[in-house]
Order: C-alpha cells, then structure tokens, then sequence
C-alpha cells in the first residue's frame, strides 16, 4: 500500500472525529500534524484524543517530547516519514491529521528543511532584542534575509520567527536559498473540512468552555507544579499562555477564557492561509452539511483506483 489520506482544516472543525471515523472503515491509523500534541502532559489545552478515542484506532506523533525540550519541524517530518512508510507496509492507510499547515505541508510536498541544532543562547539574545526594540523588527530582519520563510510564519509567532533567524545563521550558505521540494512517491488524497466563520467560532467557544470544565486550569498548575516554566516556548501556545496569566493573576477567569477564544478565532483566519478554499489539491467538504457518506465514498474510490494491480 502507498497511500496516504490527509485531513486538513481550522481548529475545532473536527478533523479528528472524521479522521477516526475513517480509520475504523478503512483500517487506518492516524498521524498527528498538530504542533502541540507532541509535547508530554499537556492533552487538555491541546485537545489530544481521550483514552476511548486512542483505544478506537493507533495513533502517532503524540508525546514525544517533554514540555522543556525542543522539537524542531525537520524532527517532526523524519518522524512522520517513518511513521507514514511503517503504516503503508502494515498494509493499513496512514491518516495524517491536523491543522499545522507546517507539518503537513513539509510531509505532503517533500520540503527540504535544513537540520540546525538548537541554539539557547542564541535565542535568548533574539528574545532580549525583541523585548527591547519590539518583535516586529525581528520579522522585519527575517524578511529581508528569508523571505520565504517569513511568508510562512505568522509574524506574532515569536517562537517560530526566532527559529526562522536561527536556521539562518546556523545553516550552511547553500541551506539558506530557499530549499528543493520532492514529494514522495504517495499516492495523496487531501481531504479539507469547513464551515462558515460564524459556526467555526461557535464550535470554538463551546470547546474552550469544555476544556474549562475538564481542568485546563488544573493542568497548567500541575504543569508549573512538576517545574515546567510558563516562559517555555511550549507554554506559549494559546490557552496556555492566558491560564498562565489567569495563575500569576494578570487576569481574571473570565477574561483568560475570553482571550483563548479570540485569539483561536484569529487562528482560524491564519490557517487559512495554508489551507486555501482555492487550493484545487485538496477536495473541500462543508461540515455543516450531511458530508460523512460522501468522504466516505471518496476514500472508498480513491482506494480501489489506486490499488496495485495484481
């Protein structure tokens, strides 16, 4: 088998009830492409599947590492390379599933991303200038000396725009012009959810509430508890950073829950600039209507078409 299905979409469009869903029709197992999942002991804030939903169908990429350690993109496509190729030769279907346009971008068109340790005080310096001549220079710097890579990084993501500066510097001359892409030799099927940004940002807010009432509160203190600092780049993510604030408090309840739904609202229009309503490569399905049925044929067809002939 060399095939591989991916979901792609907003956050809390619900990827990944489709995604086990299709894993149980069609012998499948999932491959997380969410930038948070891979981080240890934090499943609320970023909706990792309960134990129910990991007992319905295997699933990779999630807790690889600690929250204090870093996981760069060229880790994370490695890893999901040798996932991916491990599921195909099991004959099951690998599911890639997430909304990191940058995970799933770099497995599904092959980029060629230059492998740079890490540099702590490097970005410890990036992280003092930023705080003294503000963050929008940095971006500006990154632009200038890779315009490419700062077309892809939202530029109020610090974190990502500090380790865009640090490849550059630490990569060899030749890795620093923009990177050939090859894709593997997968057969792909890309799979997009959607809905209307009223109903997208409905579904949000009732998520973030449910989070609430699961613990989110509890698990960023039991987090800081086991000694993992808020200013990890890892606690930076949305929820975590203003239940962060909510603990030290710098805001109220109220008003932590009301900034994780904003800000994952501001998400929602970011994601879409990875994954384009216009993209003719991915086949579009409007949630809100009666869609299950017909993906289902769709991955149906897309198997049996690509079936290795006997």
């Amino acid at each position: 088998m060399n095939h591989l299905l991916a979901i792609v979409g907003p956050t809390g469009v619900g990827k990944s009830q489709l995604a086990l869903k299709l894993a149980q029709t069609f012998n499948g197992e999932i491959v997380s492409a969410d930038s948070r999942q891979v981080y240890r002991y934090m499943d609320i804030g970023t909706a990792k599947p309960s134990r129910e939903e990991l007992f319905l169908a295997p699933h990779h990429l999630l807790n690889i590492v600690n929250p204090d350690e870093s996981f760069s993109l060229a880790q994370y496509q490695e890893l999901a390379y040798r996932a991916i190729d491990d599921i195909q030769q099991r004959q099951k279907l690998p599911i890639l599933v997430g909304g990191s346009g940058l995970y799933v971008w770099s497995v599904v068109e092959g980029w060629g991303v230059p492998r740079v340790p890490p540099d702590p005080d490097f970005r410890r310096c990036l992280e003092e200038r930023a705080a003294a001549v503000g963050r929008d220079k940095l971006y500006r710097e990154l632009e200038r000396i890779d315009p490419v890579a700062a077309e892809r990084i939202d530029k109020r993501n610090m974190r990502r725009v500090i380790r865009a500066l640090e490849i550059h510097r630490g990569a060899k001359p030749t890795a620093r012009q923009p990177q050939p892409r090859k894709a593997p030799s997968y057969n792909t099927l890309l799979i997009g959810l959607t809905a209307d940004r009223a109903e997208l940002y409905r579904r949000i807010d009732l998520r973030v509430d449910q989070m609430i009432e699961r613990g989110l509160p509890q698990e960023v203190k039991r987090l800081t508890d086991m000694g993992y600092s808020l200013d990890l780049p890892a606690m930076s993510g949305i929820s975590y950073r203003q239940i962060g604030m909510f603990q030290k408090e710098e805001l109220t309840l109220a008003a932590a829950v009301a900034q994780i739904k904003f800000e994952s609202h501001r998400l929602v229009r970011h994601q879409y600039n990875w994954f384009r309503l216009k993209d003719d490569r991915i086949q579009w399905f409007d949630i809100t209507g009666e869609v299950d049925s017909e993906i289902t044929a769709l991955v149906d067809r897309f198997i049996i078409r690509n079936k290795p002939k006997s």
